[in-house]
């Protein structure tokens, strides 16, 4: 029993625990992209889109309670290794070397953070409609929720356009680190694949930070506009 105790608190549980549970983050962010480049399609698309979401009922509540937990670990494990690093070298060093340590993996834990906060605050802006909640009566011409309309709307404000924007430029550096962290910690790390890894990270983070970024854009930018009708609130 005190074997499984001393593993379940170890250091390579983790960085398991960690890796894992980034892969279906990053996972998710690629879906979740891609159903939202629906708003440059048009209105009906993506209010179908939203539309066909919603119909799954309580297995979308699941999968939302899933992707929490798996966040909430994801989080939880950052910090333990960030304190076990730190409680293995509790003298600083006399000169920091960060030659080969980039931005992004020296500053991995506050930008997860920083993150953190901007999703609590998508949840409440977009999905809850805590801070907005005149969105939940917008409908389209089909009496469908005009989740089109709704995004539209919270992006014709430049500030909320700017957080967003400098929220998923953050996200686009966590992950360029984070995803050649993930294939290390699963064993994939040798020299004749970590420069195809490293080249994998950016690319999938440019990918999703672009595709995100697109959107509010495209509404401050005119390429995304409200549907004949719907007045600007």
């Amino acid at each position: 029993m005190s074997a499984l105790v001393r593993f379940l608190q170890s250091t390579i549980l983790s960085k398991v625990v960690m890796a894992s549970t980034g892969l279906v983050l990053v996972l998710f962010l690629i879906g979740h992209m891609i159903g939202n480049l629906q708003m440059h399609i048009g209105q009906e698309k993506m209010n179908i889109y939203a539309e066909t979401l919603q119909g799954l009922g309580g297995l979308l509540w699941l999968i939302r309670g899933a992707l929490f937990v798996f966040l909430v670990l994801h989080i939880i494990t950052s910090i333990k290794l960030k304190l076990d690093n730190r409680a293995a070298r509790p003298e600083p060093y006399a000169m920091k070397t960060w030659v080969r340590a980039s931005l992004a993996s020296r500053t991995m834990l506050w930008s997860g953070v920083m993150i953190g906060l901007f999703v609590t605050y998508h949840l409440l802006h977009f999905t809850i409609k805590a801070t907005n909640p005149i969105y939940g009566d917008l409908v389209d011409a089909t009496g469908r929720h005009d989740v089109y309309s709704m995004v539209v709307l919270g992006y014709q404000n430049v500030l909320i356009s700017v957080v967003y924007i400098a929220a998923m430029i953050l996200l686009g550096f966590h992950l360029i680190h984070a995803i050649e962290s993930m294939f290390q910690t699963l064993g994939v790390n040798h020299p004749k694949y970590n420069g195809m890894i490293h080249l994998l990270g950016v690319a999938v983070a440019l990918i999703v930070c672009v595709g995100f970024i697109s959107i509010p854009l495209g509404v401050l930018f005119g390429w995304i506009s409200l549907p004949a009708g719907v007045i600007a609130l």
